[in-house]
């Protein structure tokens, strides 16, 4: 055996690390996150029961964990810096499954309420951290297929948690849905431990916790507006005035940031021009992809008569496309280019979304299947393909500032979807003059939402063509 042999090994067992082991880690912790927020929105009628309040009371254990979660997501960069990005993601992980724990102790609402604000905490400061880890621990040129690795659980989260939470709530106590993050979290924080390396920036700047106020309340407040829309909730003018306060936050930060070099949120990547055409133009496509899973779930089960069961196994399949695209995602970017794959792919992908307002109680399951499965390659090539774009021109002293905002920025178009789906089912059932929602109300939302994601190509076209190469390996020799 030659001499050079033993760190040729090391370095082949580091790359294999960041390329699949590091992201998978960190894309765990994100399953844990995603599936929760899943499984408590199908357990709380059963949940309400057993703790004596409406379901409608405890629909504030949803709400308190959104608004704790927005007012500490804009500080999670600067903790990070501040005290190590791989220290914080460990002790976000141990306070998100302690929390999750907490809640399934619960006795009453107000229990129930505190440890969902603790958890929203640790979720705001999970998400973005982890993926600040990884954007610091992997060169550029393999970042497109760690991210793919790191992206394939948190998309599993919404797929499997409609059918864990029915599953559970069953044949077993709803209290059981917030034990399962404890052995993730257990698990997850010795991987971090063993093979995650600690990253961290030399110099911090203040923090400006005027400005995290100011981005936290405003993105409260709009994410409020757009989960109350279509919903009797709050009155109109309640919602209104959530959407002009929210507004109102936010323009004041802008007036806050500008020439501000220790603002919270670093607004001068929007000048990037690939970071903006990921964020900004993506956030049209991410609308669609929050407003799908509501849709199907009420076009199947509400439209089709199916059982919650049967249409969580049915979308179930679509995982199996966004398993695929896992190993194919990096060949194809790396073949064709970010701009191109991002405008044939949309395409594709509006397509698809239309396509969903097709289905009729009389489609064929199998014909369904094949078509989400499809579907869901494709949509999950987009997530892959906008998450590895939007640092591409990113230098490491702004990561952790674009990673805040990017995260921000998803949390929000998000709850932007389901808004959306929720106004135009509303709408259309309105417009046929139906007191109950119908497939026929909820098919041309499809199409609406299809046709709103190709606003995004006007972002990808102004791409030039070699936009992202030293991400996929085009730009390196």
């Amino acid at each position: 055996m030659s001499p050079i042999d033993p760190p040729l090994e090391d370095e082949a067992r580091s790359a294999a690390a960041r390329g699949w082991l590091i992201p998978a880690i960190i894309g765990s912790a994100m399953l844990m996150q995603t599936m929760n927020a899943t499984v408590i929105a199908n357990a709380l009628p059963t949940m309400a029961v057993a703790l004596d309040e409406s379901p409608l009371r405890l629909n504030m254990a949803i709400t308190m964990y959104l608004l704790a979660s927005a007012v500490f997501l804009p500080i999670s960069g600067w903790v990070a810096d501040k005290f190590g990005a791989k220290k914080i993601f460990m002790l976000s992980m141990v306070l998100f499954a302690a929390s999750s724990a907490a809640c399934g102790f619960a006795n009453s609402l107000t229990d129930l309420v505190i440890a969902r604000i603790f958890q929203g905490m640790a979720g705001a400061m999970m998400g973005p951290v982890g993926r600040l880890v990884l954007l610091r621990t992997t060169p550029k040129e393999e970042l497109v297929g760690a991210m793919s690795v790191m992206t394939m659980p948190a998309l599993l989260g919404p797929v499997i948690g409609p059918i864990v939470g029915g599953a559970i709530v069953t044949f077993a106590d709803w209290r059981w849905i917030f034990f399962l993050s404890t052995p993730v979290a257990a698990v997850g924080v010795l991987l971090v431990m063993k093979f995650v390396p600690d990253v961290r920036e030399q110099e911090v700047a203040p923090v400006d916790l005027k400005g995290a106020l100011m981005t936290g309340l405003g993105l409260a407040g709009l994410i409020f507006g757009f989960e109350n829309l279509g919903k009797a909730v709050l009155p109109p003018l309640g919602v209104v005035g959530l959407f002009v306060g929210g507004a109102g936050m936010l323009y004041l930060y802008y007036r806050h940031a500008r020439g501000n070099p220790s603002a919270i949120l670093d607004l001068s990547v929007f000048r990037i021009q690939t970071f903006n055409a990921s964020v900004t133009g993506g956030a049209f496509m991410r609308v669609a992809m929050g407003a799908t899973p509501f849709m199907l779930a009420m076009l199947l089960q509400v439209g089709f008569g199916l059982s919650a069961l049967q249409a969580g196994l049915m979308t179930f399949i679509s995982a199996a496309g966004a398993l695929v695209m896992k190993t194919t995602a990096p060949p194809i970017l790396r073949r064709f280019g970010f701009r191109t794959v991002l405008i044939v792919n949309g395409l594709i992908v509006a397509v698809s979304f239309v396509s969903y307002g097709l289905f009729k109680p009389t489609t064929p399951h199998w014909l369904i299947m094949t078509i989400l499965t499809i579907g869901g390659f494709f949509r999950s090539l987009h997530f892959t393909s906008l998450n590895g774009l939007a640092y591409a021109d990113i230098e490491q002293d702004k990561m952790s500032r674009a990673s805040t905002t990017s995260s921000m920025m998803q949390q929000l178009v998000q709850s932007i979807g389901i808004g959306l789906a929720a106004l135009l089912m509303h709408f259309f059932m309105t417009l046929r003059g139906d007191t109950k929602l119908t497939a026929e109300a909820v098919s041309p939302a499809f199409v609406v939402v299809g046709l709103f994601t190709l606003i995004s190509l006007i972002f990808f076209v102004r791409l030039p063509p070699n936009a992202g190469d030293e991400m996929n390996g085009r730009g390196v020799s």
